[in-house]
């Protein structure tokens, strides 16, 4: 019989993120260990190789963007503050303009490799499942159909942080709300 482990595969998935943030797309599975306090080997023989890593961690992020999503959105009873509130929750743990830009620059390595790539279209359609089923219950007469909605308001939360990450005035989940915001009180408005 094994050993117990004494850190959880989602503490380190945890570490890699804060890593990234710190390192961006150069972060090493060193950087990962340092940030969990455990030995390199723990996490190469975990995951093998920072690609297994980060494949573990875009599997894992579907699910807890999209539990996060919901959890924001289920401590408003206005349906439109729950859109805003489950956008917002998207962006948690990048909230400072150096941490965003990292994430997004492992952003871009990812998209350009298949296995990433594919896991990061999965992570972005929990993202519009979530979104869609929101505002399928909002009312707003001049949106356009909810799965459309739904990908419009993902594209506006990420534009929006990488336009922040560009220009960092104020606060990221402040940023988001007004914008999100924005495009949703326009729907609200019933067209001439």
């Amino acid at each position: 019989m094994g050993r117990p482990r004494k850190i959880s595969d989602a503490e380190l998935m945890a570490a890699c993120g804060r890593a990234i943030g710190r390192h961006g797309p150069g972060f090493t599975l060193a950087h990962v260990a340092a940030e969990a306090g455990i030995a390199v080997g723990t996490v190469s023989g975990r995951f093998g190789s920072k690609h297994g890593l980060l494949l573990a961690m875009m599997t894992e992020a579907a699910t807890g963007v999209a539990e996060r999503m919901r959890a924001a959105a289920d401590r408003h009873r206005d349906p439109v503050a729950a859109i805003v509130a489950a956008v917002v929750a998207t962006a948690e743990g990048v909230a400072d303009p150096a941490t965003t830009s990292n994430h997004l620059a492992q952003l871009g390595i990812d998209m350009s490799d298949p296995a990433l790539r594919a896991g990061l279209a999965g992570l972005r359609s929990s993202v519009r499942d979530v979104l869609r089923s929101l505002l399928a219950a909002a009312d707003l007469p001049a949106a356009p159909p909810p799965p459309r909605a739904a990908r419009i308001v993902a594209a506006l939360a990420h534009g929006t942080q990488l336009d922040w990450a560009l220009a960092p005035t104020g606060k990221l989940p402040d940023r988001l709300r007004a914008d999100v915001r924005a495009v949703l009180d326009s729907w609200r408005e019933i067209p001439a």
